[in-house]
């Protein structure tokens, strides 16, 4: 049941960011996850351009970025330049999501679609062969720290259906909030290939054993 881990960064310690990053350097992790938010498509507002050429300045894994934001096709080239290895947008948030996936590519990232928990994993099903990941949201998004939806369980596994059905087989699945020790194995079973942890290993006692547990099972 290989699967990564991806430390959210939302729930970092931002003034002590660089010890933060550096702590998921020598983790058990594999990537770290960007939650990005324009305070219109989310009810929040995180971070943006400047603090993500900070964090990677000093990331040593793949900077996995997902984009809460509307009308992300203004800044597909930008998060390019800043170092993007995946950049993953909001389905309800694309007028012309094949346009945009392709984008995305030809710009040289993994080409992610996230969806919220109320929208079916059938939304996703035109671009299946389009896609590098899908990142399956288990809580409602703009805030760290939810309970996770328990309904996500099923939603993965019928993704992992679609995906098959539509010779998809390589897309990975991402499952993002209220991710932890409790349901990571679960969901892992469920067919998911990434998991996002924010709180529950930023938050933890001993950060780099949480993420060893949660990377390593």
């Amino acid at each position: 049941m290989a699967h990564l881990l991806a430390p959210s960064l939302l729930a970092a310690d931002f003034a002590n960011l660089q010890r933060d990053v550096e702590m998921v350097n020598a983790s058990a992790a594999h990537w770290f996850h960007l939650d990005v938010m324009d305070g219109v498509f989310v009810p929040n507002i995180s971070f943006g351009m400047p603090v993500m050429e900070a964090i990677a300045r000093h990331a040593q894994k793949p900077l996995d970025v997902h984009l809460m934001i509307v009308d992300p096709d203004r800044y597909i080239h930008t998060f390019a330049k800043l170092g993007a290895n995946v950049l993953t947008v909001h389905e309800e948030a694309c007028n012309h999501l094949h346009r945009t996936l392709a984008a995305i590519r030809d710009a040289g990232m993994k080409a992610g679609v996230a969806l919220n928990p109320h929208t079916p994993v059938e939304a996703i099903r035109d671009v299946a062969q389009d896609l590098d990941l899908v990142c399956l949201m288990s809580v409602n998004p703009g805030f760290g720290g939810q309970s996770f939806i328990q309904r996500t369980f099923a939603k993965t596994k019928a993704l992992r259906t679609l995906l098959d059905e539509e010779g998809a087989k390589d897309v990975l699945i991402e499952i993002d909030g209220g991710v932890g020790t409790g349901n990571a194995q679960d969901l892992v079973q469920a067919g998911a290939d990434v998991l996002v942890a924010g709180s529950s290993v930023f938050r933890a006692d001993d950060p780099i054993k949480a993420a060893q547990s949660l990377a390593q099972f």
